[in-house]
Order: structure tokens, then sequence, then C-alpha cells
């Protein structure tokens, strides 16, 4: 995981091609005698991302300048640019200082023997911060290092703004929109391309690696885009409910999913030296259909549900074709995630947040299948009451069951344990890490995530035998040093395993059901990706999502909805069905029968925390705890 983030001063941006409510131009000008604004410094960002990048840290910052109608760029320089003010703002629009671009880059080197430190600069000055991970599309040699082969695929691109390519461009060449749409993977990038004076930037289509973006006004001039806030931004501006007025956009949005420019050529300046931000469509047809996440088989006909078909002997072979296809790609997509090379893989170089229920259990059997035996697997429990709280036991319980499975691999289950009262100190923090989520079932879920992803714990090691040959086992401190973090999410949205669904069900039918299903798939992005990345990365680890890969998305709208859930049956036996039967097949035979049960809930946080801010569940309940805005400050 790293962390990127560009500043741009100095420059007036028209931002309403892609913020609908951006109807103002950057107030800023550089012929205004108007200073600007600033409410922290560059260093408050780089040391938020230097927690998700602490290999290495860098920054490059350019100029630009107008010379004779044209934008000339003065040469890369590694210190900060000049804040402009009153003193210098008086310029000839003709010839003068136009902006300053700062590029940070922080990175958590997973990928590639040699180290490098971003922003990575080519030879023809074209600049790069990126964070994220190419699992297909494009070709990563082994041992080389994604981000090196991205800029040097980059610089090949030619400066058209779309696949409608120019006449003077040469046969051939892919457009930027062109070439990200390819990658497959988390991404998110800012990438300055020198030969067209354009900033390029976005986020994977399905929103996997967090990228927010923070709007030009009157508390802070600049335009930025960071992986995420930092702390002092939480204090100094009301991105907290009511603080804000009516309409009033919070200092930091999530940016949408997409490719973005920002051309900086002087002919499209208008005169008045205005730069207009522009969303480009993806340009793969595979891509454009997936994010439409439209499945063609929706409604079972009346057959199709019965008791007899079940037991046709062709439908059953059918059904179990569709099962060994799911875990096939399933297994692809954790082999792919298990990808590391060079330095810092110690001996558990991958880990699962782990809960012990039915998508954590999938992801340790195929963790087992696709790692090297010599490495031991952290399981990452994280409990707000002991060895009480259900996800501690059903952890307990799945750990007994992959040792079964898998008794030649070392298992560790890390078991962190947590008070919410003893945390006040970390609250203000992680509620910078979940900026702009804004809740607190989103700070629940953000302190949980945050603590599993530390990895601080105990493990419990046997230590012999009683005297009725019964296991005697003492905890021992035990720090997880994995880099790498399987995660499950994307598998309740994709196989039905929200009780949201079984009541969109009763209501709506098969029809309603896949409707909510498709809305959960084309937010993940905004309201659970964005959130996570930044609370798991905040440890220096990188959060990976299997479920989430493309082909398994690809791979699950193709098979009928009726196979995936069957929201007529009981909850652990009908919500997310095929993800049941993979289990099965899998010989995980007790977690193939457990219910869902959110990380919040299961860790008891939820509990925990809402005895303290409303002193009981009931009256949280009254409350609408779960939507209603915190104010910290």
């Amino acid at each position: 995981m790293c962390g990127i983030a560009l500043i741009i001063s100095g420059v007036r941006v028209d931002l309403s091609h892609i913020l609908p409510d951006a109807t103002d131009y950057y107030y800023y000008s550089p012929h205004s005698q108007q200073s600007e604004t600033t409410l922290f410094s560059v260093d408050d960002i780089k040391a938020a991302l230097r927690k998700r990048g602490p290999d290495s840290l860098g920054s490059k910052s350019i100029s630009l300048h107008v010379h004779d109608g044209r934008i000339i760029r003065s040469s890369v320089e590694e210190e900060e640019p000049t804040i402009l003010s009153k003193s210098n703002v008086d310029i000839d629009l003709n010839n003068g200082l136009v902006g300053n671009f700062l590029f940070v880059g922080a990175t958590l080197q997973l990928r590639g023997v040699h180290p490098i430190t971003q922003p990575l600069v080519d030879k023809s000055g074209n600049i790069l911060v990126y964070n994220g991970e190419v699992f297909g599309g494009i070709e990563i040699v082994n041992d080389s290092n994604d981000a090196e082969v991205l800029i040097e695929s980059l610089s090949k691109c030619c400066n058209c703004l779309s696949c409608q390519h120019d006449a003077a461009c040469s046969p051939g060449k892919y457009s930027v929109p062109e070439f990200l749409s390819k990658i497959k993977g988390p991404w998110a990038l800012i990438y300055w391309q020198e030969s067209s004076k354009t900033i390029w930037f976005g986020r994977d289509a399905l929103g996997r690696r967090s990228l927010l973006i923070h709007r030009p006004n009157i508390k802070d001039s600049r335009l930025m885009l960071s992986s995420v806030s930092p702390p002092y931004a939480l204090h100094a501006v009301t991105d907290f409910g009511s603080e804000n007025g009516p309409g009033e956009p919070s200092f930091w949005e999530e940016l949408p999913c997409g490719v973005y420019s920002l051309s900086m050529n002087a002919s499209k300046m208008n005169g008045n030296w205005v730069c207009e931000v522009k969303r480009h469509d993806w340009l793969d047809p595979l891509l454009q259909e997936l994010i439409k996440w439209d499945r063609s088989l929706v409604e079972p006909t009346p057959d199709v549900l019965s008791d007899v078909y079940k037991t046709c002997s062709n439908e059953q072979e059918q059904r179990a074709k569709l099962h060994q296809e799911v875990l096939s790609a399933l297994k692809e997509s954790v082999r792919r995630r298990t990808i590391f090379s060079g330095v810092h893989q110690g001996n558990s170089p991958v880990a699962v947040l782990f809960s012990g229920g039915l998508d954590s259990m999938i992801l340790a059997a195929l963790l087992d299948q696709c790692l090297d035996p010599k490495y031991e697997i952290d399981l990452l429990n994280v409990s707000f009451d002991g060895q009480l709280a259900p996800d501690r036991i059903s952890a307990r319980a799945g750990v007994n069951e992959l040792r079964k499975i898998a008794p030649l691999r070392r298992w560790n289950l890390v078991e962190i344990d947590a008070e919410l009262s003893k945390l006040t100190p970390e609250t203000p923090h992680v509620m910078s890490l979940i900026n702009p989520s804004n809740t607190y079932m989103d700070l629940n879920i953000g302190i949980a995530l945050w603590l599993a992803a530390g990895g601080d714990g105990w493990v419990s090691e046997e230590i012999g035998t009683d005297s009725n040959n019964h296991s005697e086992c003492q905890r021992i401190k035990y720090k997880s040093e994995s880099r790498i973090l399987l995660v499950g999410s994307g598998a309740d949205e994709q196989c039905a395993g929200y009780g949201r669904h079984k009541t969109k069900y009763k209501k709506s039918s098969w029809a309603g059901l896949n409707e909510e299903m498709k809305l959960d798939m084309q937010r993940i992005w905004k309201r659970n990706l964005g959130r996570d990345d930044r609370c798991i990365a905040d440890n220096g680890k990188e959060a990976r999502f299997p479920f989430l890969d493309e082909d398994v998305i690809r791979i699950l709208l193709d098979i009928p909805l009726w196979e995936i859930a069957d929201l007529r049956q009981p909850s652990g036996v009908g919500d997310k069905k095929i993800l049941r039967e993979v289990a099965r097949m899998l010989h995980l035979q007790e977690a193939a029968v457990l219910p869902k049960r959110a990380i919040q809930f299961g860790s008891r946080i939820a509990r925990e925390s809402n005895r303290k801010n409303f002193g009981s569940n009931r009256a949280a309940n009254q409350a609408s705890a779960g939507s209603a805005l915190f104010n910290p400050l």
C-alpha cells in the first residue's frame, strides 16, 4: 500500500464536470490581490501518507510558466513549491508564473527487487505517484515493480484525450484512458504527462484504493488529491454533521471512480487561465460491462425451484460445474494476491482478516493452497469482549477446522483484545482515517479494522499435556508483521449476505433483490472500500480483496441469481448459497453453515459504542445511531 498526493496552487480550475454542485471556479486567481489560504501544511500530508508507505517518502515540485502564450515548465525540484502570496501574484498574463504542483509519494514496496522512491520521474519529465497492484491486463515480469512498468508504459501513450485519436497521433498508440482501462487490479494514481502538459488522475472502476479530493474554497484555496486526510484537517474544518451548512460539501470527498484529466495547454485556457477537469469513459468493453453489473438470469421459472428439478442428475452436474468454476476463480484470485517479492517478507507475509466466518474461512483455506508451505499464516481477530465475542468464538472454532484440513501449515490465530474505553486517544486519529465517512457505524468499523490490521495481540502456544492428555496452552504476546492482508469485502454484496437483502426479497422478490445487490456493488467504493483502505493502510499494510477480482465478479454475474442465493431459505442456508457450496468443496463443513455477522457486531464494538455514547443498545437504536452523524469538535 502506498500513499499519494497532489497539491496544486495558483491555478483556477473548473470542477463542474466531475462534481455536479461545483458551480464556482477556483476563486484564487494568479493576478488577484488575495493571498492563498491553507489549513494544514505539506508536512501534515506527508506524515499521514508516511504511515501508509513506511519504506520511502519523496516529493517533486514543478512550476508552470507562460511565455509568449505557451505553457512551459521549469525543471523538477525536490523541495516544495513557493506559496503564491500577495507579493508575487501581479504577473504578466503572457509571461509569468501560472501555478505550482507538488507530487508526494510514500511507498510500501511489495514488488520489485530494487528499492524505489516515489514520485517516479522519467527522462522525458513525466511524473508518476501510484498506489496499487497490477494483477493482469498488462504484463509485469517477475521481480519487476509495477510502478516502474506503468511509468514506462504511460510514457508511450499519445496526447489524445480519448479513443478518438488526433490525426497527428502515431498509429497503434494508446491514449492514457485506453491504457488505464486495460489494468486489472486495484489502483489510484496521479500522472503528469509532460508532452501535453496534462495531469491525469483517478482510481480503478471499483474504487478499491482510496483517493480523496478537496475542491478549493475559502478555507483552503488549493486543489488537492490525497489517499488520506491529515489529522489536522479533522480539527480545523467542520466536516462532521450539523456543523456543515445546507449543501456545503465536506472538506474532503471521495473521488468517484474513473479517469480524469486537467490540461494546462494554454490554447484551452479561454484567455483567463482557467483549467477544466474532464472525466473520461472506461474504454475496455469488458470493463464497461462489468461496471454495469447487469445479470441476465434473475427470475427463475417455478419448475427451476421445484424439488424434482433440484434432484435431476443433469441439473446437479450443471450446478457442480458452477461451484467448481467459482472455486477456481477464487483460488486464482487469491494466488494473484499472494504475489510479493524483494525484502520484508518475514515468516508470515500474508495474513487474513479473520472472524472464523464463511468468507474469511474460504480465504484462509485458499491461501493455504496458494502460499509456499514454508510460510506461516496469521489470522487476525479483534474482540471488544475478550473470549466472549461471537467473532472470537467462531475464530477459535475456525482455526481448529483449518488445522484439520491443513495440519502441516502453522496457523497463528492472533487474538487482538481491545477496550473501547481505553481508546480515547486513538479515536480522533481513526476519525481522520474514515473521513469523509462520518457515522458511528463507520467509526466502529474503522476502529475494528485499524486494530485488526495492526496485528498486535496474543497467540496461544502448546506447552504440554495435562494428566488427562489434554493440551495445555499459554498465551504469548505476538505482533503480526504481515504486509499483505486478505479481506472478504464484496462477498456479501455479490452473494446476498446482508439482512437488507432478505428484506428486499420479501418485499420485491427476485427482481428487487437483484436491484438491491446492484446498488450495493455500484456504491461500494463510496460506502466501504475507501474507508477500509484508509484504516488498514495506516498500519503500513496492504488490503487485498479476492472477492472483488474482475474475473470473480464476471463469473458470479454469469450465474443465475437463484444459484447465488435463495433467500426463501433460513439464514446460514440460502444467503450466500454458492459460497457455502464452495466452503464444502474445501472441506469446511462447519464454516459452511455459519450465519453472517458484520465486524462491528461480531467483535462487539457496536455494543460497547452504544453503551458509551447512548447508555444502552436500546437508546442507540432509538437514536438511529447507525445513520446519525457524530461531531468530534
